[in-house]
């Protein structure tokens, strides 16, 4: 997969941060090396974040989001903060951009605050230095540069690439596997799967199977018996898209470990903890409740879409209450989670680490349960606990 092609979700996110006229777009196209955002002398021409996928030197594979001023007024000012907001929540690297003319004002500070508070790492660049008789000597973390003469341009680009998170390397499956183990991948193929190709969570995992020196047998569920039948050998495990978790689960031999795509995403991103014992909370949904259900990309919906169809039916079959079912998607996840008494979140593949693991916090911190599409629906089979038995300590 070139760097072009990295998903969002795999990308280092860096947002640029600051007031109105500070010169965030002049930065990052000066970052960018191309004309990512409007430059204009009027205040506020950046109207909503801007955000562009690219391969940034020495960084590698991003996301630059520029973000509208963080001192915008009026009513479209606060939805635009709120957006910033937003942002701020995927967020791996935040730069903030003050005026050097002017210096640091309260808004400036009030980001800061945003920063340390959401643990996000962040560099000051005083931008329009060449405006200023001397530079400073710059504090901890913070740098002189000008975007219009390209000054400071390149030790800036430096710095990101040291505050870059390298951390432990996250997997989907492949430290449980070894060398020549054989994995049988379930792919239903219907009018919901795009054509032409597979999902997301089934490329990467094909792919960290590949990097373990295992090798991946990709079968539709009316093949999988047969397969298991013909292979001459046991396979490792089964990992089936969760649509079908049920009619899998019967075929599948209990001495063969079986999970599913969504329950794998779900430990990549961070979720997988919160999602076993958030899945149990369907035990206490009452008539009347509300349950949210969160998917993390915008798409077409078909007929029998998983989230808005099949998970509300499974949902009020096992349970036989009468609950009200929300969904948001994309970007739009609620500040405020006090309405509902479940949140089932999708696996997740478009969103990055950091946006998962906030969402999986404002649900721990508002005491609101949370869990995801496949360890729910391994949850209404009554075979979660097998199906997370490859990751030991999950299940009291």
């Amino acid at each position: 997969m070139s760097m072009n092609n990295t998903p969002s979700g795999e990308r280092t996110h860096i947002g640029f941060f600051g007031r109105r006229n500070a010169g965030k777009s002049s930065v990052v196209n000066a970052v960018t090396g191309q004309d990512l955002a409007v430059v204009s002398d009027v205040k506020g021409t950046t109207t909503d974040p801007v955000s562009k996928a690219m391969e940034l030197l020495p960084l590698g594979p991003v996301m630059i989001i520029d973000t509208p001023g963080f001192d915008d007024e009026g009513m479209l000012g606060e939805l635009r903060v709120k957006k910033t907001r937003q942002v701020l929540n995927k967020t791996d690297i935040a730069i903030l951009v003050v005026d050097a003319s002017e210096g640091m004002k309260d808004c400036d500070r009030q980001l800061i605050q945003l920063f340390q508070d959401k643990e996000i790492p962040y560099i000051i660049v005083y931008n329009k230095a060449d405006l200023l008789a001397e530079i400073p000597a710059a504090e901890e973390n913070s740098l002189y540069v000008s975007a219009l003469r390209g000054t400071g341009i390149f030790e800036l680009k430096e710095r990101m690439a040291r505050l870059k998170q390298t951390g432990t390397e996250r997997k989907l499956i492949s430290d449980k596997l070894h060398p020549g183990d054989f994995v049988v991948l379930v792919v239903p193929i219907d009018k919901a799967a795009p054509k032409g190709r597979l999902i997301l969570p089934q490329q990467q995992t094909i792919r960290d199977i590949l990097d373990a020196g295992a090798v991946s047998i990709v079968v539709k569920e009316t093949e999988l018996a047969q397969t298991l039948e013909t292979l001459g050998t046991k396979p490792a495990m089964v990992i089936t898209d969760s649509q079908v978790f049920s009619s899998v689960s019967k075929i599948v031999p209990p001495d063969i470990p079986l999970t599913s795509f969504s329950i794998l995403m779900a430990r990549y991103k961070g979720l997988l903890e919160e999602a076993v014992k958030g899945a149990a909370a369907v035990e206490t949904l009452k008539d009347g409740d509300t349950v949210l259900i969160a998917e993390g990309c915008t798409h077409h919906r078909q007929c029998d879409d998983i989230g808005t169809v099949k998970i509300p039916n499974w949902l009020r079959k096992y349970t036989g209450k009468d609950i009200t079912i929300r969904t948001c998607s994309g970007t739009e996840f609620p500040d405020d989670l006090s309405p509902y008494a479940l949140v089932i979140h999708c696996g997740g593949c478009m969103l990055n680490e950091r946006e998962v693991r906030y969402r999986t916090k404002c649900a721990a911190d508002q005491k609101v349960p949370i869990t995801n599409y496949g360890t729910l629906i391994a949850y209404l089979n009554g075979i979660l606990k097998p199906s997370v038995a490859i990751f030991p300590g999950l299940l009291p």
